[in-house]
């Protein structure tokens, strides 16, 4: 890392960002913002004591959705409510003119799959404010870029030994994973991956060469999607799920206990709860309910927000634990999960993340 001196004796430092970017910032920044309020995920991880007291400023889409996790982490810290919010969605919502005015020594930005005028115009007026901007990728190539993203986030908040550590953490869990499966010279499972079951009344919105589509291919599941669609998400007609007639079928959620006509899955969801919204949704549309996987305990619900957090290693070992059981039998997909929040996190782990569904009765 570059070291350097700006005006007066003030030490500086160049983070090299996920784009590649050289980025100089203070060596000691005391008022950052994030450009989503979820790298909460990232961000609790290497400063597990108070999360929180650099943080000027954020988005509030943790709070829109995931509101379960920002219950907790607001019961432990209720500092974190005093935060100003810049919109209540994601980076697309946050107005330059208030950011700038709140004078940040740094502002850290996803990588996203798509960008729009917005996101464009933000970046451009923070540069020409000479305002840093360290970009980060927690939501598009999972696997390429989440350790390489923590690392920059341990050198931002100068937390680099819990970095190593996560990372260390994540890379043995991983490579699990990748080993036995590069051994294994049975066929691949077919899956219907399909997110946000009951946002939409129709099927089926899937993600194939990056976010949770990364994982599952990584774990070995073959997307039914794959052989017609090549980017980081895609869609699948009526027909073309029941034709496929997928091996697994798994869904995304986040909704809480209170929620109506969504998948119930996150902290504080009893996997009662996660059930029973589960088949209560995949039985109003047609292109699930004939659905073999449905019938036969080959389904399983995600929690959506994994495809935005490092936390994301355990649903890759529950993936490769459900479509290779006997493969991964020593692995315990929770164990990983609250062994990391044990180790890592502040919170206490609470809730369904992931869930086998049991077949239909």
């Amino acid at each position: 890392m570059l070291w350097l001196l700006l005006s007066g004796a003030a030490l500086a430092k160049t983070v090299t960002d996920i784009d590649g970017n050289q980025v100089i910032i203070p060596d000691q920044p005391q008022r950052i913002v994030l450009g989503e309020s979820r790298m909460l995920y990232t961000l609790a991880l290497l400063e597990p004591d108070d999360p929180f007291r650099r943080i000027i400023a954020w988005p509030r889409d943790l709070q829109k959705y995931d509101s379960q996790t920002w219950n907790l982490f607001a019961r432990r810290f209720p500092q974190m409510l005093k935060i100003p919010a810049l919109g209540t969605g994601g980076p697309e919502a946050i107005n330059p003119e208030q950011l700038l005015a709140l004078r940040p020594d740094v502002v850290i930005l996803p990588s996203l799959a798509r960008y729009d005028d917005a996101d464009l115009r933000l970046v451009r007026m923070l540069k020409a404010a000479h305002i840093p901007v360290v970009k980060v990728d927690l939501r598009v190539h999972l696997l390429k870029n989440t350790r390489r993203s923590v690392e920059i986030f341990g050198e931002v908040f100068n937390q680099q030994a819990r970095a190593q550590a996560f990372n260390h953490f994540y890379d043995a869990h991983l490579q699990v994973i990748r080993e036995r499966l590069a051994h294994y010279q049975g066929p691949r499972p077919s899956v219907l991956l399909q997110l946000h079951l009951g946002r939409r009344n129709e099927c089926c919105v899937t993600a194939i060469n990056g976010s949770l589509g990364e994982l599952l291919n990584v774990a070995g599941g073959k997307n039914i999607a794959s052989a017609t669609q090549h980017g980081v998400f895609g869609r699948l007609n009526e027909e073309a799920v029941i034709a496929a007639q997928p091996d697994y079928y798994f869904a995304t959620g986040f909704a809480g206990n209170d929620a109506q006509g969504l998948l119930k899955l996150g902290p504080e969801v009893a996997p009662d709860a996660t059930i029973a919204s589960f088949r209560q949704l995949t039985a109003r549309q047609n292109g699930l309910r004939t659905l073999k996987a449905l019938h036969n305990g080959h389904a399983a619900a995600i929690w959506m927000n994994f495809y935005l957090s490092p936390w994301h290693i355990a649903v890759t070992e529950f993936m490769a634990k459900t479509l290779y059981p006997a493969l991964f039998a020593d692995v315990d997909p929770q164990q990983t999960l609250e062994t990391m929040f044990r180790d890592f996190l502040p919170i206490p782990f609470s809730g369904t993340l992931f869930l086998p569904i049991p077949p239909s009765p």
